[in-house]
């Protein structure tokens, strides 16, 4: 609870009080201008006093919080929040009175300004009641104390000095003050709101929504102060001997990643956002100064960790430096919690170098060959942040990593798995583009291994050596390793987009859709091994592209070891591919169809061998995969032999509707896009697009025209509306047919994107921010008040493995029922230009 109410300076500061300044806050920065002005406000006040002994001046706010240390016996400690240049100051003029007094000899009343407004007298030590920030603090408590060094020249003692100046003119007969009126202006006649928040508050959320400094408070800044209010008399020591080196290694955003990493080493469901509630529950346990210390030096050692992780060239030990690199350029903080808990028993003398560098060779491992078979993201976060607790009691930190992430359905890829995906998987549509990238790129340092291998990644991109798209020259050449009956655009889909017919290349743009005898040159010309080797075959084609698979999957088993199979019961685990797929249809709801197709752009494979695939195994829901036209595929076998029912029958009855001839209703059909959604499934939105336009030239297009016509009339009708009822959204672009459609805001940093999930029967606003993890930070810092601001809750998803962060707020509905759709399309440009009109404050 915040308890807001009127008071004066001498409410503020009589009594046994102190009030401490955080060390985040800016050092104290009056200058003459705002001196001035202070100044004169005093004395007119002052003067007005003469005549009216009620009379006041308001000079604003003063936000408080209750210290950690906060008791009921001693003195009351506060933070001061909001309002700390000012306190400051007027206790500088306070004190400038109070010296004043003692020089023309009324040491009664200086001593009654020192005991009521300016020091704890009758409290062991004299604590002031105020406390600056720490670098302030030496100048200031100089002026207090009374010290020879009080009005130096830093801006404490400018002030200090300024004040003096001003009362000794008090005498001066063309400008007299009456010196009683004076202190009775500063302390009774200054009028303030004084904000306090309990201690009961959470105080992360109290300090943005009420802090109006413009300075960003993060986690790590409560936190720090959290502990050193606590610490009491050692808190100069230990900031000085402990903290500082700790800051200088590490930025406030990365301080506040290691207070996260710390929490998630205790428990996995932590948040990051919720940081700072975490770790004040625990460190509400320790109770003495000594606690707090050692917490401290914890913490300072543990920073220590992360420092090397983010800086893996400080690392001595060679191959420990070279796998952090790659993880760190890997980009992904998700492995961050495990890998600190490998550094962090290493750094505990519980885990030796060479264990160390097994257990970061398994973490590269299953990075790797999740990508190759397919499963870049899914489920990764939940999986890293439970190995923490898998391996911080364990013997050896190796074994007990490879052993958990064996064992239940993590999918770190068995050999088998691997030799299998290498040639059947699409690993240019895998994950993220750096990553596969990456792969690649240590997969030619591993051919060339006593060499010093200079790949920029930024002058590198991934290219195709048999074209995606074929011209008929390349055509004709690949048709020519096909038998007669084959089918061409088949074959060269199954295997263009394999790791087999990838490489890394410096000119992509040259080699283009040139035919392999013109390629070969270029690439025999490179620098890369892997495009020498391409480029010492005669010819590149089916055979050619198995075989470097084949080639690629041995190499990758002998770099990145895989899982203890004993663990994992190989005989028992399906194809990495056939559990994709069966992931993937098990997410058609009753009432709802697709296509192979679909299921083909999402699984990474093609249409025909995934109907086999279908087939032949068991998987759920497998009946409600239909042609693209809608219609049930002749070859439909039921995988269990003594089912004969009618396939038409069973999907009617869970309420499929089917036209005359036989074709499915476009309006419950679902594209690849919501599958990829709803089955996790982490597919290149670029990709999934080129595959799609690809399949279009070997599939009729049927209902699936009509569901995407549905898209575009429903967008369109969101254009129309928006563009008469919406004032904040700045551009209103032509819709396309698909399940998104974005808006403008007039900022490039991010795009307000309405959607509609005929799947989940839901329409979103989501406010999307592209490569701008700041900005997300930013706005997070200030919820409260953005959440009070919209009027609605939103879900907040940071979306760690990714570039993208993303606000959300979604409702029921089917825009597919012409009796919802009105009220669907006003929802959705109501909420969007609500998002425009709110966020843009705060960017």
């Amino acid at each position: 609870m915040v308890r807001a109410e009127n008071g004066t300076l001498a409410g503020v500061l009589e009594g046994k009080k102190q009030y401490q300044v955080p060390l985040y806050q800016r050092v104290y920065s009056w200058g003459k201008k705002q001196l001035d002005q202070l100044w004169s406000d005093v004395v007119e006040l002052e003067r007005a006093l003469a005549d009216d002994p009620k009379a006041s001046h308001f000079i604003g706010s003063l936000v408080l919080a209750s210290s950690p240390d906060f008791g009921a016996i001693g003195v009351n400690k506060f933070l001061v929040v909001d309002g700390q240049q000012r306190l400051t100051t007027l206790t500088l003029l306070l004190a400038a009175l109070r010296d004043h007094l003692i020089e023309i000899g009324d040491t009664d009343r200086a001593s009654g300004i020192d005991a009521q407004y300016l020091i704890n007298v009758f409290d062991g030590g004299k604590p002031l009641k105020v406390m600056p920030t720490q670098t302030d603090r030496p100048a200031y408590m100089a002026v207090l104390n009374r010290a020879p060094q009080a009005g130096g020249e830093d801006a404490v003692g400018g002030a200090y000095r300024y004040f003096r100046s001003k009362i000794a003119a008090a005498g001066d007969p063309d400008d007299p003050h009456d010196l009683e009126l004076l202190e009775a202006a500063v302390v009774r006649g200054l009028a303030l709101v004084v904000v306090t928040a309990e201690p009961s508050d959470n105080a992360h959320r109290i300090f943005e929504s009420l802090n109006n400094t413009g300075l960003r408070l993060t986690q790590s800044d409560l936190l720090k102060n959290y502990l050193f209010m606590r610490l009491g008399d050692r808190a100069d020591l230990v900031y000085e001997n402990v903290w500082l080196p700790l800051e200088k290694k590490l930025d406030s955003e990365n301080l506040e990643l290691l207070f996260w990493l710390d929490l998630a080493q205790r428990d996995e469901r932590a948040k990051q956002s919720d940081t700072y509630v975490g770790q004040q529950r625990r460190l509400e346990k320790l109770k003495t100064v000594d606690e707090i210390e050692a917490e401290v030096i914890r913490i300072a050692k543990l920073g220590d960790v992360l420092a090397t992780i983010l800086k893996p060239a400080g690392e001595k030990h060679a191959e420990i430096q070279r796998r952090l690199t790659r993880i760190k350029s890997w980009g992904s903080t998700t492995a961050y919690p495990v890998v600190m808990q490998i550094l962090a028993r290493r750094a505990a003398g519980t885990a030796a170098d060479d264990e160390v560098v097994r257990a970061l060779t398994y973490l590269e491992s299953y990075f790797v060959r999740r990508i190759v078979i397919g499963r870049a993201t899914a489920n990764l976060n939940r999986t890293l942040l439970q190995a923490v607790g898998a391996i911080s009691e364990a013997d050896n930190i190796d074994v007990a990593l490879r052993e958990y992430l064996s064992r239940g359905r993590k999918h770190f890829a068995t050999d088998l798995q691997v030799r299998e995906a290498a040639g059947t998987v699409a690993f240019y549509w895998q994950g993220r583009g750096t990553q596969k990238k990456l792969i690649l790129q240590w997969l030619e340092e591993a051919y060339r291994p006593k060499e010093i291998v200079d790949l920029d990644p930024r002058h590198l991109t991934i290219e195709h050596v048999l074209p995606q798209t074929m011209t008929d020259s390349v055509r004709t050449t690949f048709a020519e390793g096909l038998s007669a009956d084959a089918d061409i655009d088949y074959e060269h889909e199954r295997v263009v987009h394999t790791l087999g017919n990838l490489t890394l290349s410096g000119y992509n743009s040259e080699l283009s859709n040139k035919p392999f005898e013109e390629k070969r040159e270029m690439l025999a010309r490179s620098g890369v091994s892997m495009n020498q080797a391409i480029a010492a075959r005669a010819t590149w084609g089916l055979d050619e592209i198995n075989a470097r698979s084949a080639e690629l999957a041995e190499k990758i088993i002998e770099l990145w070891p895989g899982p203890d199979e004993s663990v994992v019961a190989v005989d028992d685990e399906p194809s990495a591919l056939r559990s994709r797929v069966a992931a993937i249809i098990a997410e058609i709801p009753a009432g709802r169809w697709t296509s192979y197709g679909d299921v083909a752009i999402v699984a990474g494979t093609w249409a025909q061998p995934l109907a086999a695939m279908i087939a032949n195994y068991p998987m759920a829901n497998a009946w409600r995969v239909l042609q693209s036209s809608g219609t049930i595929s002749s070859g439909f076998r039921w995988t269990d032999p003594a089912r004969v029912d009618d396939p038409r029958v069973v999907l009617e009855k869970e309420g499929l509707r089917f036209d005359e001839q036989g074709h499915a209703d476009p309006e419950q059909f679902i594209g690849a896009g919501e599958l990829a959604e709803a089955s996790g499934f982490d597919v290149d939105e670029e990709a999934m697009t080129t595959r799609r336009k690809k399949m279009s030239g070997h599939t009729g297009t049927g209902s699936r025209v009509s569901v995407k016509d549905a898209q575009l009339a429903f967008f369109e009708r969101v254009r129309d509306y928006g563009l008469v009822k919406a004032t904040h959204i700045s551009a209103w672009r032509k819709p396309a047919p698909q399940n998104w459609y974005d808006v403008g805001i007039g900022d490039s940093r991010a795009v307000i994107s309405l959607q509609a999930n005929a799947q989940k029967k839901l329409v979103t606003t989501i406010f999307w921010i592209n490569y701008d993890k700041d900005l997300y930070a930013k706005l997070l810092a200030q919820r409260e008040a953005i959440e009070a601001d919209l009027g609605f809750v939103l879900e907040w998803d940071d979306k760690p493995d990714r570039k993208a962060s993303k606000l959300v707020i979604s409702r029921p509905g089917d825009f597919l029922d012409g009796a919802q759709t009105q009220e669907l399309v006003e929802w959705l440009v109501a909420t969007g230009d609500t998002f425009a009109r709110v966020l843009k404050k705060y960017l």
